[in-house]
């Protein structure tokens, strides 16, 4: 079943069948994450509205009028779920994972500045404008190709490429102007 298309899924979905389903959820967990993510910037608000925007898709599997289209349908409801999570709840602090969690024990300065590049990449990102952060999380953390993105969001693949470019453009700006960098280049 799950050489299956999306469109055939979807349709044995709404007969009932809760496995054709679940292969769409398997499918497309990752990329939902990522889109929701890229709204939220926060993991825990990204695996909330994930999570809810899949309950909504079951709920609703019948207003999606061209199954074959499932995983664009799927990622404006992640995306509209995620916008209304930030709208309604203030994004609470979260503590770092302590340095104990982890399976190898790394060693302070390494906890810090790996704490810090995570922040800068957070940052980094937050700074993006959500089409561009969405497509660059996508691409590069799901692995997704220019022309599965430009299909699920509906854009022409120049456009996903272009803003994938200059996602990465900013990106590269922002972290190489940052204090660790320049500590870097300068044998600190």
């Amino acid at each position: 079943m799950e050489s299956q298309d999306d469109g055939e899924l979807v349709r044995r979905a709404r007969r009932g069948d809760e496995f054709a389903f679940g292969v769409l959820v398997e499918r497309y967990q990752r990329a939902a994450y990522a889109v929701a993510y890229s709204v939220t910037g926060r993991h825990e608000d990204a695996e909330d509205a994930a999570q809810e925007s899949f309950l909504v898709a079951l709920r609703r599997l019948e207003e999606c009028r061209s199954p074959e289209r499932f995983a664009g349908w799927l990622m404006t409801i992640v995306r509209n779920r995620a916008r209304n999570l930030v709208r309604r709840e203030s994004l609470r602090e979260t503590d770092q994972v302590p340095a104990a969690a982890s399976s190898s024990t790394p060693t302070p300065d390494r906890v810090t500045e790996s704490r810090e590049l995570r922040g800068l990449l957070r940052e980094a990102l937050a700074g993006l404008p959500e089409m561009q952060r969405e497509i660059v999380l996508l691409h590069d953390l799901e692995g997704w190709k220019h022309r599965e993105i430009a299909e699920r969001l509906g854009l022409p693949p120049g456009t996903v490429r272009s803003h994938l470019h200059f996602a990465r453009k900013a990106l590269r700006e922002v972290l190489s102007a940052s204090p660790q960098d320049a500590d870097r280049r300068s044998g600190k």
